[in-house]
């Protein structure tokens, strides 16, 4: 099952997570997202647990918790959904042979 979490400490790293979630059992991965401009910690990730019945346990016990000094927030997360461009690459009203080598 794969838990968001989020209200974390932006100090923490992939680890924090993985020791966070280990009590309630096996913890296949941990990541905290990252933003792409600053490199640093956006305050959520996703920790995925094979088991569902440990992973709805942490979810449970964990949920609006005081960790650090932060209220988390812990959830399943939703399935991610496939996103489309809002425009084409290319053009259909070009014609690629229109140019010829020489």
């Amino acid at each position: 099952m794969n838990i968001y979490i989020a209200s974390f400490d932006i100090q923490w790293k992939n680890k924090d997570l993985e020791t966070l979630f280990s009590p309630f059992g096996e913890v296949s991965s941990a990541a905290i997202e990252i933003d792409a401009f600053t490199d640093k910690s956006r305050g959520f990730g996703y920790v995925e647990m094979p088991d569902e019945s440990q992973a709805k346990s942490a979810i449970e016990a964990l949920d609006k918790s005081t960790v650090e000094g932060h209220q988390i927030t812990v959830q399943e997360a939703e399935p991610k959904e496939l996103r489309r461009g809002s425009y084409k690459v290319g053009s259909a009203s070009v014609n690629p042979y229109r140019f010829k080598k020489n």
